[in-house]
């Protein structure tokens, strides 16, 4: 029984911590980290994607993304900005192990822009 509860999760997030605790730190940054960090996420999964090859184009994967779009759903903290719905609808359509190496990349920038604003405060 435990092990049963144990395999579903909330979130599509929360079943790597990795990832998890990329897009929580995520959640919790401002409103200005979180788009800066959108559209890095946004350049890099294309790039990952481009590069596997999984698609041709660019509008290969905006299409892709934008098929699994429920414009009725609003109700997750990353919803109420179009930038950053669409960077983490992509970041759960990459494959696991896809999505880990963004997740590190991501919790490097948001720890490098705290990190910089600290600096722009002393």
């Amino acid at each position: 029984m435990k092990e049963e509860y144990t395999n579903h999760y909330r979130r599509w997030y929360d079943k790597d911590p990795v990832v998890s605790q990329a897009v929580q730190t995520l959640e919790h940054s401002d409103d200005e980290t979180q788009i800066k960090i959108a559209l890095n996420l946004i350049k890099i999964i294309i790039e990952h994607n481009i590069e596997d090859e999984q698609f041709e184009a660019v509008e290969d994967i905006i299409n892709a993304v934008g098929s699994g779009i429920d414009e009725n759903q609003k109700g997750r903290w990353y919803d109420l900005d179009s930038t950053l719905h669409t960077a983490m609808s992509m970041l759960q359509n990459c494959p696991a192990d896809t999505q880990k190496i963004i997740a590190k990349e991501m919790a490097k920038m948001v720890v490098d822009k705290i990190k910089t604003d600290d600096d722009d405060k002393d």
